[in-house]
């Protein structure tokens, strides 16, 4: 069965600090170009009638509200650095709207961080206020489905930390990557659109440049790329402007279709 027509939305497509900055006056910062306001890194995907989120940032209830997301069926984390799960607690929202407790995806070590950081949502203590209810299933690099929709983790480099993008149909959602080894570029073989990290344009030691990501672009021969995780280094006009025709960079608010 083909997979289905897949709206991403782009809840955040900045850094770990936002765009601006705090305390920041530079021209990207100051700007007042919407594109460059950027929240924490996150989308959004809606496909037969259900939405799974790639990961909850600080700034998630801003993000849901501004998106009008009134139900979330399943969380996948890419990895438990603050900037992609410190927004954990406002699921639950979805909790009253929705019955039954909301799937979370996560490698071994990151759902060990998520529940050092939230232990009071997974201790089993009856509590007399609301926390989040959640049912957590740990991945292991295999396949998987959610409402007819096959995910693939793919193991990506950030720094010395293996931590996972997802490939779900003809797209791809990488972010946080200094590298993508050999045999992960080869399970994105195929791609109509991908997501990918390019934080600026010096190296740095567990982030994509843009340089970097228009190489894999190339390498991959994706037809449409979007570069996220952007900093204030990256004024939008400007340096969407000097980038290939087939890349763009992401926006808070951009809704891509992928069919």
């Amino acid at each position: 069965m083909p997979a289905p027509p897949v709206k991403i939305t782009v809840l955040g497509s900045g850094t770990s600090v936002g765009v601006p900055t705090i305390g920041c006056h530079c021209a990207v910062c100051t700007s007042t170009d919407p594109r460059d306001n950027r929240l924490r890194p996150s989308v959004l995907l809606s496909y037969h009638g259900h939405n799974v989120l790639i990961d909850t940032t600080p700034d998630f209830r801003t993000q849901a509200l501004r998106a009008h997301i009134e139900n979330v069926h399943a969380v996948l984390f890419t990895h438990a650095h603050a900037d992609h799960i410190m927004g954990f607690d406002d699921i639950r929202p979805f909790n009253f709207r929705q019955s039954g407790d909301i799937p979370i995806y996560a490698a071994p070590h990151t759902m060990d961080s998520i529940r050092r950081s939230f232990p009071y949502v997974f201790d089993g203590e009856e509590k007399n206020t609301n926390v989040p209810h959640v049912d957590p299933r740990i991945l292991d690099g295999s396949p998987f489905e959610l409402f007819g929709l096959e995910f693939l983790p793919i193991p990506i480099l950030h720094g010395s930390q293996t931590i996972y993008g997802f490939r779900f149909g003809n797209a791809a959602y990488l972010t946080d990557h200094s590298e993508i080894p050999a045999s992960s570029m080869e399970l994105l073989r195929g791609l109509d659109v991908i997501f990918l990290d390019a934080l600026r344009y010096k190296p740095h030691p567990t982030h994509s440049t843009v340089e970097r990501s228009i190489r894999t672009v190339e390498a991959l021969g994706v037809r449409r790329a979007f570069f996220t995780h952007i900093s204030h280094d990256l004024g939008h006009e400007r340096a969407e402007s000097m980038l290939p025709p087939n890349i763009r960079l992401a926006y808070d608010g951009l809704e891509v279709v992928v069919e």
